[in-house]
C-alpha cells in the first residue's frame, strides 16, 4: 500500500482484532506452519485497557506499517473486532474467555485505546466516567476539489442483531448521523462523495444461524429492520439531487466490487452506485457472502480465498485503490498483497 505513494488511507475498522488470541505458531493445510510473534497482550483477549492498548502496540512493531503510517495520513474507523466480534451496544457476552462481560465496559475501554493510537480531529462530546472524553467517529474530512470523504460510525448506534426482518425500523446508524449523512453528503461540492462504511450494505454478513451482523437480511423483499435507514440514505440523495456517490468498505474477508441499481432492486427510490470491498489486512481471507437483492447488487468482481481462513502466504490479502484525475475522472481499483492490480474500473463524474 504505501509504494502507492498514497495521499491518505482510509481504515474501515478492524484495527486490531482484540478478541482474537495469537498463538506462537499455527499449523496450515498444507503442512507449512505460520509463525505469529507473541506478546503478553495478544496471547489473551483484550479485557483491560492496557490490554486493549497492548494489541494497538502490536501493530506497531513491525518495521512496514510504522513507514506508511509515519508517512500517510490515516482516516480511521472503528468496527467490531476494536472490541468483540459482532458486537452491539448493551450486549452482554456468553463468551467463558472473558471475565468482564457486559460489551458496553469493554467498548468503553476499547474506544479510550482506540482513539489513543487512532486520533481524529472531531472535538470530544462528554467525557465518560473514567474521565476520557471520546470523539465523535462519523465525521466528513474533505480531500480537496474532488473528494469529500464520510467516514460512518455503525457499531456505536446499533440496535441488537436480530434476523432483520422487522416491519419497523431498526438503526445501525441512528437518526442524528442517519440526518447529518443525508444533509453533508447534499452540500458538498466536491466532484465525489465517498462513504466509507465500517460494514457492507448488501453482502449478507450472518451472526450465528439466524441474526444478521450487517444490514442485509437474506430475504431480496421490500426494505426491513436496518434496510430501512439505508433506504432512507439512498432516497435522501435521489431526493436531493445528489450525484457521483461511491462507497468503501471492509469487515467482510475478501475484495469485490459490487454495482447497486434500480432496475435490479425490490426497493427503487435511489439512483445506481458502487460499493468496493476491500480487504483483510491483518486476519485470514474467507468468503464469498452472499448477496441480498433488496438494493438490487450486481458481483461485477471478486476475489477469495483459496480456502476458509487461508492465511496471507497464498496472497489474498487485498486493499482498493483510488485515483482522481485533474479532470475528476475517479479510476477504483482492487490490489492484492504484492500490489498487483485485480481490477479496475474509471468513473466519469456526471
Amino acid at each position: 500500500m504505501h509504494a502507492t505513494n498514497p495521499d491518505f488511507f482510509v481504515h474501515c475498522g478492524d484495527t486490531i482484532y482484540a478478541d482474537g488470541p495469537l498463538a506462537a505458531q499455527v499449523p496450515e493445510p498444507d503442512g507449512s506452519v505460520w509463525r505469529n510473534l507473541v506478546t503478553p497482550e495478544v496471547a489473551k483477549v483484550a479485557e483491560t485497557l492496557d490490554e486493549f492498548r497492548g494489541r494497538h502496540r502490536y501493530n506497531l512493531l513491525d518495521d512496514n506499517v510504522r513507514a506508511m503510517y509515519a508517512d500517510v495520513p490515516v482516516l480511521a474507523q472503528w468496527d467490531d473486532h476494536e472490541t468483540h466480534n459482532n458486537w452491539y451496544p448493551g450486549q452482554v457476552l456468553t463468551d467463558d474467555r472473558y471475565t468482564e462481560r457486559r460489551v458496553d465496559v469493554l467498548a468503553a475501554r476499547a474506544r479510550q485505546a482506540w482513539q489513543n493510537y487512532m486520533p481524529i480531529g472531531e472535538p470530544p462530546r462528554h467525557k465518560d466516567d473514567s474521565g476520557f472524553a471520546p470523539a465523535r467517529i462519523y465525521r466528513k474530512v474533505p480531500r480537496g476539489p474532488h473528494i469529500d470523504v464520510f467516514c460512518l460510525d455503525m457499531r456505536t448506534y446499533k440496535d441488537p442483531n436480530t434476523a432483520g426482518t422487522e416491519p419497523r425500523l431498526t438503526h445501525i446508524l441512528g437518526a442524528e448521523q442517519t440526518d447529518w449523512l443525508i444533509r453533508e453528503v447534499t452540500r458538498s461540492r466536491a466532484t465525489w462523495k465517498v462513504i466509507s462504511a465500517d460494514l457492507p450494505l448488501g453482502v449478507v454478513v450472518p451472526d450465528g444461524p439466524v441474526n444478521e451482523e450487517s444490514l442485509s437480511n437474506r430475504d431480496p423483499g421490500r426494505p426491513l429492520g436496518k434496510e430501512l435507514e439505508l433506504a432512507a440514505v439512498l432516497s435522501g440523495f435521489k431526493r436531493n439531487g445528489v450525484r457521483n456517490v461511491v462507497w468503501l468498505t471492509a469487515d467482510v474477508h475478501y475484495c469485490a466490487a459490487h454495482h447497486y441499481a434500480p432496475e435490479r432492486a425490490a426497493f427503487t427510490d435511489f439512483d445506481p452506485f458502487w460499493e468496493i470491498v476491500a480487504g483483510p489486512i491483518a486476519a485470514g481471507t474467507f468468503g464469498p457472502n452472499q448477496l441480498d437483492a433488496t438494493f438490487g447488487p450486481e458481483v461485477v468482481f471478486s476475489k477469495v480465498a483459496d480456502y476458509p481462513n487461508q492465511s496471507p502466504r497464498g496472497g489474498n490479502q487485498f486493499f482498493g485503490h483510488a485515483d482522481v484525475a485533474a479532470g475528476g475522472r475517479l479510476t477504483l481499483s482492487l490490489r492484492n498483497s504484492a500490489g498487483s492490480v485485480l481490477w479496475s474500473h474509471a468513473l466519469e463524474p456526471r
